[in-house]
């Protein structure tokens, strides 16, 4: 039996209670191991596919998360642009404006009154977007996105949402350098910054 088993099992003081206890701690010491045998042989297959050599290079992409990318895209060429893509990784930002014009003597005029966010597009994948938010959590720490991270929130930029700016930034790298077929450019990236 497992310390934590032990522990969480003296506290019982039925028997039964303790025995299915045990039998559930038994049951997720197996899933973990399962789990990482599964984590494993994913991270040797993805290593197989002609897109592994270029996406490799983009900082804050493992290979379990690259595996993710290739299964859930299968080829960058569905989408046109970074505008297309942004909306099926859940990074798109939605806009909504109910008052585009007023009636100012008698006549039409545009709205000086600023349009209206209210956050990110609902209809989207999810494991796409969690694979995107957990390497700009990832990245934010480290060369080469760093730099740009810490300008977003010198910026007075919220955390949370330069995450989700260095995520898009993730995100239209990877669907770029896996489109052209090129490597990645860490110059290239301060120089746009």
């Amino acid at each position: 039996m497992s310390p934590r088993c032990e522990q969480w099992a003296m506290r019982l003081a039925d028997s039964n209670t303790r025995n299915r206890l045990e039998l559930l701690y038994r049951e997720l010491d197996c899933l973990s191991c399962l789990r990482k045998e599964a984590r494993a042989e994913l991270a040797r297959q993805v290593r197989r596919q002609p897109a592994w050599k270029i996406l490799k290079q983009v900082p804050g992409l493992g290979p379990i998360r690259i595996a993710y990318i290739i299964g859930i895209v299968s080829t960058p060429f569905r989408f046109r642009t970074k505008r297309q893509f942004w909306p099926y990784c859940g990074l798109a930002v939605v806009t909504c404006s109910s008052s585009d014009y007023e009636v100012v003597g008698g006549k039409f005029r545009r709205s000086k009154k600023p349009i209206g966010t209210r956050g990110l597009n609902r209809n989207y994948n999810r494991d796409l977007k969690y694979v995107f938010k957990s390497a700009a959590l990832h990245a934010s720490t480290r060369e080469p996105f760093k730099p740009y991270y810490d300008r977003l929130i010198a910026n007075k930029m919220k955390p949370e949402l330069a995450r989700v700016t260095l995520a898009r930034k993730m995100a239209a790298i990877t669907l770029a350098i896996w489109k052209k077929g090129e490597g990645f450019d860490a110059d290239r990236l301060i120089q746009e910054a």
